[in-house]
């Protein structure tokens, strides 16, 4: 494990070099959790372990192609949050990467471990030499949409009523952050 970031006393944000499965059982527990608690993830139902399982096995093996980070926080021994980018895929979208997934466990927020998340998968973008750092968030994500704006994302878009959740209509935020010029203080 790479210890990056040590922000609240007892959290570790750090990458991994392996996809342990207690990993992907914790990583499930979380993200279904979110999600049935209405969480802004992509899914509408919460995913399956096996859902999970895949998920994260491309981004591990992304990470090892050196085209994407995956970041993990625990407190003591507990999974609390996860966060992703990963370098499109298009040839000549290869310099950019878009951020993906950030979760945070629910009796964990407040604690900086969003922002401890980001901030070390900004600075992975910048190491890998990712030009811009786009994310996307649903509109109704206020907490969200103000952590990215203060780690210095813009907002470059909006699509109004995009995102479907059964009957009700959210905007998609489109987001981004250029790494080419100097680094934005967090």
């Amino acid at each position: 494990m790479d210890v990056s970031v040590d922000v609240d006393p007892g959290l570790l944000v750090c990458t991994l070099d392996d996809l342990p499965e207690a990993l992907v059982a914790a990583a499930h527990q979380l993200l279904a959790e979110l999600v049935r608690g209405g969480a802004a993830l992509g899914w509408v139902e919460p995913p399956s372990q096996e859902e999970v399982r895949r998920l994260l096995t491309d981004v591990a093996a992304a990470v090892r192609a050196g085209d994407a980070s995956l970041r993990v926080a625990f407190l003591g021994d507990r999974l609390v949050g996860l966060g992703y980018w990963t370098r499109y895929a298009r040839p000549t979208h290869r310099p950019h990467a878009d951020l993906q997934k950030i979760a945070v466990d629910p009796s964990a927020q407040g604690r900086g471990i969003g922002r401890a998340l980001v901030s070390a998968l900004v600075e992975d973008a910048r190491a890998a030499r990712i030009e811009v750092l786009t994310l996307d968030a649903r509109g109704d994500n206020a907490n969200a949409l103000h952590l990215y704006r203060t780690l210095g994302f813009t907002e470059y878009g909006r699509l109004p009523d995009f995102v479907a959740v059964g009957d009700r209509r959210y905007d998609k935020v489109l987001c981004m952050r250029d790494l080419r010029s100097a680094p934005k203080p967090a």
